[in-house]
């Protein structure tokens, strides 16, 4: 007998899930297990949040859709922080999650799911009946893939358990992208030959327009930035600034706050990425699909709703034969922090976080993914680990927790096998989600795990102060490497340049087991993207 469970599963299969994570439990045994059988890889995570989160990463990675499969109740209400990552991120990412019973008022698994999706941003869905089954999961799917969301499929425990009669499921037609209407088209081409200064800033939704954004800026002369979530879209690049912001080098920061114009292409244009406002100094144009993110962070003088890959074709067709020099007069100087001399502070026992990222940034083979968590530490790993491209750098940062970086790296190694998976957490953030290390084990992922230990909660000491009481977010010196390496990790501890030595030698090896680095970092007195942030 075919089940509705099973119809489901199957139909995701045929839809073309690419890789699902979960938690199994007796609510989503059945479902899990059709998706398998329809050929969809599964890795079963060991807390529900690391499954979520490394869907999202897997997806964000890959540009494939992934899925999650989580129990009813606590199974679910586990993974709320990952599915509000994924929401806030706008993750096309699918989430199956058993529900009790219509009928089961009183039981212990019982919340209200759909109340809880939607507060979060998610989008609540449902399979309603056997007979709409494979309606019901077509259009999530369709929610998913064409609208970009993160979408929570409810399965009904008594709904998952009833016959079904099988059908097959058609994939839906994929929208055209959006097309910019001719006279803002006209309007921003008037703004970059008025321009003697542009700057471009990507965003997640022009990861996919490297290349049109490259044209058109080489006709324009425009310098080219990146928020966060988008940092390697133009790496190799002469005119790169890198990421726009609070990671920003001082000459990055100064070159787009001197910029007449700034056209920020699928992205928010947010306090992080423009520091409060203060780099937008000049015009301020925005494309987007979604004419609600026009000013809704900082000032836009234009708006243009639009995809920004055929946004930046149709501005360039426009242009005709004409280039300028714009911005390109001469070479941006050193826009990494790389280039800019630091006195190490390094002691006897205490590595110089800056110190450790740039010798890690030369060590580590320059194929590489890096997933960096929340904290004070996080401007290192982001601003001195140098990445390929847009593939090569996943930030799930969207809603700001700690704790999610090493599960981001699982599926980040999983989405791009052919790199080294590099996670970069804090102490804090690496206990918090310490379980998934024994995934990335069992999964005989060759990870390294980069820990800037101080052993506390960084942001909030610099944040509230000397003066303050720090015990609650001050903790003893852990032997985190021990940690590792009873998941089965090689462990590494790493006061100063010289232990870094451990990690050429892991490299050198046959490289069957993560790497699991404990940096006992020196106390940086709050890093200056934190600085900024809390200024």
């Amino acid at each position: 007998m075919t089940t509705t469970a099973d119809l489901v599963g199957r139909t995701l299969a045929e839809l073309g899930v690419a890789q699902a994570f979960g938690v199994v439990g007796s609510g989503n045994f059945v479902v899990t297990n059709a998706l398998r059988a329809g050929g969809v890889p599964f890795v079963a995570a060991r807390h529900e949040c690391g499954a979520t989160v490394m869907a999202d990463a897997y997806a964000r990675m890959s540009d494939r859709l992934a899925a999650v499969s989580l129990h009813q109740g606590c199974g679910f209400t586990n993974a709320l922080t990952g599915i509000t990552e994924a929401a806030k991120s706008r993750t096309p990412l699918l989430v199956l999650t058993a529900d009790t019973a219509g009928s089961a008022v009183t039981a212990n698994f019982r919340v209200d799911q759909d109340a809880a999706i939607t507060a979060v941003g998610a989008v609540a869905e449902r399979v309603h009946s056997p007979a709409s089954a494979v309606a019901d999961t077509v259009r999530a799917y369709r929610t998913a893939v064409h609208e970009r969301r993160t979408v929570v499929l409810n399965l009904p425990l008594d709904v998952q358990a009833a016959p079904a009669e099988p059908a097959p499921a058609a994939v839906p037609v994929a929208p055209q992208p959006v097309r910019p209407h001719a006279d803002a088209v006209a309007a921003l081409v008037a703004a970059l030959r008025a321009a003697r200064r542009p700057v471009f800033v990507a965003g997640r939704g022009a990861r996919h327009a490297g290349p049109e954004l490259r044209a058109l800026a080489d006709a324009a002369g425009a310098l080219l930035a990146t928020s966060a979530v988008a940092h390697g879209l133009f790496a190799g690049s002469p005119w790169s600034l890198g990421i726009s912001g609070g990671f920003a080098s001082p000459r990055t920061a100064e070159l787009i706050a001197d910029a007449d114009l700034v056209v920020g292409w699928g992205c928010a244009l947010n306090n992080w990425t423009t520091r409060r406002g203060r780099l937008l100094g000049g015009t301020v144009a925005q494309v987007d699909v979604d004419p609600a993110a026009f000013g809704a962070h900082n000032r836009v003088d234009l708006g243009v709703v639009g995809d920004a890959a055929q946004t930046a074709r149709d501005v360039r067709t426009a242009l005709g034969g004409s280039t300028q020099d714009g911005y390109r007069t001469a070479p941006p100087g050193p826009v990494r922090w790389r280039d800019v001399p630091h006195d190490d502070a390094s002691t006897a026992d205490r590595i110089d976080p800056r110190t450790l990222s740039a010798r890690l940034d030369d060590l580590l083979p320059p194929a590489r993914v890096v997933s960096v968590d929340s904290g004070n530490f996080m401007g290192y790993p982001s601003a001195y680990l140098s990445v390929p491209d847009q593939y090569g750098f996943c930030f799930t940062q969207a809603f700001q927790s700690i704790g999610l970086g090493l599960a981001t790296a699982v599926g980040a190694a999983l989405a791009r096998p052919d790199r080294l998976s590099v996670a970069a957490l804090g102490d804090g953030g690496f206990l918090m989600g310490v379980a998934e290390l024994e995934t990335a084990v069992r999964l005989g992922i060759p990870l390294v795990v980069v820990v800037y230990d101080d052993a506390a909660y960084g942001a909030e000491i610099h944040h509230f102060g000397r003066d303050a009481d720090l015990s609650t977010v001050t903790f003893p010196d852990t032997d985190l490497a021990a940690l590792g390496e009873g998941f089965g990790c090689a462990g590494l501890t790493v006061r100063t340049v010289a232990d870094l030595d451990g990690v050429t030698a892991w490299l050198d090896g046959p490289r069957d087991r993560p790497l699991l680095i404990d940096a006992k970092i020196t106390d940086d007195g709050g890093s200056w993207w934190l600085a900024d942030a809390f200024g």
